[in-house]
């Protein structure tokens, strides 16, 4: 009884700063979006629609959070990263790409920097006390970042969303691009609407030469406790003529995927959502099988999994998702790319993954 003792207090502090967090996170979106498919009743929807926990599932989802963690849910040393500088940024080739965490990504296209989900602070919650924590630091600052073309964001929830980092980077940003919802919060934390563009599903936009589609994605958003669905989620079609690119957001797996390749496929480079995933929440986030399934789907040629070895945001061992898909692709023949962070990838010929996870588990051995 009192080993369990603190964990009650936890959950109990858990629900509270939850609760507290999340009622101050800042206003919602308010505008309508009648104008979209995807809006009414005052909120997006899925298509296909989206089962709910309830507040009790929810409740039994935490207490497995804190009760059910598997040991090894965390990574037991330092995961590798290679630390950037802005130089290295600026001298290197145009098609690269370099994963800076979780689904943060930034591109180098045609001399011009892109970012995709902008998440440096140390954890992805409302709350810098508690909530999920880096595994590791960003491979370089924010400060250190070059003048960015543009930052394409497929969701507002934390682990994809970082309002600290929109308001430091909206100075050395040209445009935001982001489904609809999303750039109005981002106006409510003073980035100026002029660099705004938002997107319904199946709407594209053009800059600097980049073509940008907003893609349908099967996921919810929100960041508080009554804007759940008042802001849209996306996946996204990033194509500058001679490279094509796929970046799935977060999402379940849904027969939209097949129509986004009949549409814009072939791709040469899809960056598919493998990690978080538990069959409580497989309508809105994909196990590794149907991740695999989604880089078919889309027609893509060389699939990178994201959406893993940053945060811990779920209740499989971290190594769990490069695992199951390293295996899955080889199975079916899928060229899989698993860059270190802050290692140059070069979209128009990926290295094949070199399994690094693996090294940290000889390391702590």
């Amino acid at each position: 009884m009192t080993r369990r003792l603190p964990r009650f207090l936890l959950l109990t502090t858990v629900l509270i700063a939850m609760t507290l967090g999340l009622l101050t996170c800042g206003a919602h979106p308010a505008a309508s979006y009648d104008q979209s498919p995807q809006f009414h009743d005052g909120r997006f929807h899925n298509p296909a629609g989206k089962s709910s926990l309830g507040f009790v599932g929810t409740l039994g989802v935490l207490w497995r959070f804190l009760f059910d963690k598997p040991e090894d849910a965390t990574p037991p040393a330092p995961i590798p990263v290679l630390p950037l500088t802005r130089q290295a940024l600026l001298d290197a080739p145009d098609d690269s790409l370099w994963r800076l965490g979780h689904s943060t990504m930034l591109f180098k296209l045609d001399g011009h920097f892109w970012l995709t989900d902008p998440v440096f602070s140390e954890r992805a919650s409302p709350m810098t006390f508690m909530g999920p924590k880096r595994f590791h630091a960003p491979p370089l600052s924010m400060d250190e970042l070059p003048p960015l073309t543009g930052v394409i964001i497929s969701h507002d929830h934390y682990d994809h969303l970082d309002r600290e980092a929109v308001r430091a980077l909206a100075p050395k940003v040209q445009h935001f691009i982001t489904a609809l919802g999303v750039g109005d919060r981002l106006m409510g934390w003073g980035v100026p609407a002029e660099k705004i563009q938002q997107l319904d599903w199946w709407q594209e936009t053009r800059v600097q030469g980049l073509k940008i589609v907003a893609t349908p994605a099967q996921h919810f958003s929100g960041r508080g406790l009554s804007d759940g669905n008042r802001t849209l989620w996306a996946s996204w079609v990033i194509d500058n003529g001679s490279k094509r690119i796929f970046f799935s957001g977060d999402s379940g797996y849904f027969d939209g995927f097949a129509r986004i390749g009949e549409r814009f496929g072939p791709f040469d480079l899809t960056l598919v959502e493998t990690g978080a995933y538990d069959a409580d929440w497989a309508d809105v986030h994909m196990q590794p099988e149907q991740s695999l399934q989604a880089h078919l789907d889309v027609r893509g040629k060389v699939m990178m999994p994201i959406h893993n070895g940053t945060f811990d945001l779920a209740l499989h061992p971290w190594t769990e998702p490069f695992e199951r898909i390293t295996a899955l692709a080889q199975e079916q023949g899928v060229t899989l790319t698993a860059p270190r962070m802050g290692e140059r990838l070069d979209i128009a010929a990926p290295a094949a993954s070199t399994q690094w996870w693996r090294e940290v588990g000889a390391v702590a051995r």
